[in-house]
């Protein structure tokens, strides 16, 4: 009896498994074309504060500025890797995680299809399905869905929504100072302010349009622009 149990749980096991998996990559090639119409990180705050704040905007109404600012800020080598960074991995480990090395890829992949935490089973999912977004998206597709489910601040999903909360302009319209003081906030957008920035925040704001003109000049933007 209990061979024959196990072997139930073993064959519904697989076939959820499956079926999970099948169902990931549907969406996967979905989205591929079609925009997430939400996500678990956008669903939680909407449940936690009752609204939320979000406008998708393709990326060709997007200033280049505020493309390369990100990249600049959360993946300098965005064009050159197939979705993990190596390199920025193995300095993260040696910086004993005070830093991050996740990739933009790996970032979207989190926000789109998984959950916010630092738990070990999120992030073997993030490590399996990271390869196949980077396989059936394009860089420009994964640049443009990360443009638009980041959090910019407290419920401000998408650049046009952040566009609009600290500087009253729309993506298209932001000045390269602009741009960089909103990836500037990126890393931690619930204690840091685009509009009125700390000393760090403007430092790091500079740091980043320093870099984006940087990785425009060597063509490190060419998987996008």
């Amino acid at each position: 009896m209990m061979a024959r149990a196990l072997r139930w749980v073993w064959y519904w096991f697989w076939r959820g498994a499956v079926l999970a998996t099948g169902l990931m990559l549907a969406s996967i090639a979905i989205y591929a074309f079609v925009n997430p119409p939400v996500t678990m990180t956008i669903l939680g705050e909407w449940w936690r504060l009752g609204q939320t704040h979000r406008k998708w905007v393709p990326l060709e109404d997007i200033n280049p500025v505020m493309a390369r600012s990100v990249v600049a800020a959360e993946d300098a080598n965005f064009c050159l890797h197939w979705g993990f960074d190596v390199p920025a991995i193995r300095a993260a480990i040696a910086e004993g995680g005070a830093r991050g090395g996740s990739t933009i890829s790996q970032q979207v992949t989190k926000n789109v299809f998984l959950w916010q935490g630092r738990s070990w089973v999120r992030k073997a999912f993030e490590a399996a399905i990271t390869p196949m977004v980077e396989l059936v998206w394009t860089k420009r597709r994964v640049l443009e869905v990360y443009l638009n489910v980041a959090e910019f601040d407290t419920g401000v999903f998408g650049v046009h929504a952040a566009a609009e909360r600290y500087f009253d302009t729309t993506p298209d319209k932001l000045t390269a100072r602009q741009a960089a003081l909103l990836a500037a906030v990126l890393p931690d957008p619930k204690h840091r302010d685009a509009a009125n920035p700390s000393a760090f925040v403007s430092r790091r704001a500079e740091a980043i349009a320093d870099g984006g003109e940087t990785i425009k000049a060597d063509g490190r933007t060419a998987c996008w622009e």
